[in-house]
């Protein structure tokens, strides 16, 4: 019961130090934290206002404003985690590793993701297009990074993976209705 005791109290005793050192650290961290996701709400609010302004495409407009988003959260939490006393530089060397083998294991969706980037970015159809691509003709819905949505004369929701997009020949009659087509 003693030794029990004795270990209870030294982790009670390093605690005490660590709240003791890092106290004013941590809350500092806290709301550096919270000002950073503020920050990044209303950069993501701006960047995505900005491009309406400008009459960009929504599907482009939503991926800039959410990058912006993740890049101000990232840095926070770059400058926020060496404050609390976590060292960052083993954390990117292991998400660099991990990164490697996740991306040699998803090569596929990885794909989805690089078609999908290259929809956004050429634009062959924007939302609201008719569109056909092999054999499936829609209204474009939405465009994401891995797939795109469509719905077709029936109400029907079509989800196409990006990468059966790219590279194929796209019928793009640019108008909101639909034809019967027969093949």
């Amino acid at each position: 019961m003693e030794q029990e005791l004795a270990q209870f109290t030294a982790i009670y005793a390093q605690i005490v130090a660590y709240l003791v050192e890092y106290s004013f650290q941590i809350v500092g961290a806290v709301i550096v934290f919270l000002i950073g996701l503020f920050i990044s709400r209303r950069v993501g609010a701006l960047i995505l206002a900005l491009c309406k302004r400008k009459n960009l495409d929504i599907t482009l407009s939503r991926f800039f404003s959410s990058s912006a988003r993740l890049t101000v959260v990232a840095a926070t939490l770059i400058i926020v985690l060496p404050k609390i006393g976590i060292q960052i530089t083993p954390f990117i060397a292991a998400i660099g590793a991990v990164g490697l083998g996740a991306g040699l294991a998803v090569q596929g969706l990885l794909s989805n993701y690089s078609a999908g980037l290259s929809i956004i970015f050429t634009r062959p159809f924007v939302v609201g297009d008719t569109i056909g691509v092999r054999g499936v003709w829609g209204i474009v819905e939405e465009v994401h990074l891995s797939h795109t949505v469509l719905t077709n004369e029936d109400g029907e929701i079509i989800t196409i993976p990006n990468k059966h997009i790219v590279g194929e020949i796209i019928h793009n009659s640019q108008a909101d209705t639909l034809l019967e087509r027969t093949v």
